[in-house]
Formats: structure tokens, sequence, C-alpha cells
């Protein structure tokens, strides 16, 4: 049975310490489904949607590009990363929801996929925030990892 990482021996929580590893590439893609309802989902038509407080998919990727950069502040065990590379891009679906990935690089001992997991989600969150006041319907889904590269193994979802 794997012990869990955060852990130590004496069961507290602890940051793993990467101080022995060898740096390299390491990469992640993280993936966040947003569903609206049907009549939010056709504001979307040009591909955007421009609200008072600016246009949406456009504010979701920079406060996503801004979350990752920043995870280590938001979840506790995080180590704070120089990222390389941040690439957020959301498009609709034939479903009309908005897929976000976040693709998140860095030359570090750890990996990233809390990066891209961040990112993607505060551009979900994001796009909730702008659109709220058209409906409370919309529903964040499927936030999830789809790919890393690079530490002790890689890992590829089958089914992204």
């Amino acid at each position: 049975m794997s012990k869990l990482s955060h852990i130590d021996n004496s069961n507290q929580p602890t940051m793993v310490d990467v101080s022995d590893k060898i740096a390299g590439s390491r990469e992640a893609h993280a993936r966040s489904i947003v569903e609206f309802p049907d009549d939010v989902a056709k504001r979307f038509s040009n591909g955007d949607i421009e609200t008072a407080k600016g246009p949406v998919f456009v504010t979701a990727i920079i406060a996503g590009v801004m979350a990752a950069k920043r995870t280590h502040e938001l979840i506790p065990f995080c180590h704070p990363l120089g990222l390389d590379n941040c690439k957020i891009t959301i498009e609709l679906d034939s479903r009309q929801r908005a897929v976000i990935d976040c693709r998140c690089k860095v030359h570090h001992r750890t990996g990233v996929e809390m990066e891209a997991l961040t990112g993607a989600s505060v551009a979900a969150l994001t796009i909730y925030d702008m659109c709220k006041a058209l409906s409370h319907e919309i529903v964040i889904r499927d936030t999830r990892l789809i790919s890393k590269t690079g530490g002790k193994k890689d890992y590829f979802r089958d089914n992204p």
C-alpha cells in the first residue's frame, strides 16, 4: 500500500522534501468543464460574452494564469515554483460547454499538477463569477488531471 507523500512517519502533515531530487522538465495538463443553461450558452455565439466586468473568457484566462502562479499560497504543502509557462485555452464544445485547458511547464525538482489544476479551477470559477448574474444554474464539472510528464512516472488519462 502506498504511503501518502504529505504525511510523515509520525502521521503528521508535512511538506515533501525535494532537496535530493534531480531537477528536470515537468509538464502538466488539467481541464475543467463549465456547463451553462441554454439561455446563457446562446450568449456565447461569438465565442465569448462581453460583460460590464469585461470579456468573460479573456478575464478567466488571466485569472487562471495568476492563480497557477500562486498555487503555493493557496495549497499548504505546494512548493513555490517559478513557472516557465502557463497556457490556458477556453473553447466551447459541441454541447456549448466551456472546456478549459491549463498547461503548465517548469524545470524543477517537483511537478506542476497542482498548478495546472489550480489554473483550470480558478478560470472556471471566474466564468461562474462573471456569469452568475445571468443564472445560478451554471455548473462546474470534471476538473481533472489530463496528463503529467517528468518526475517518477508519466501519466496520461485514457479518455480526456
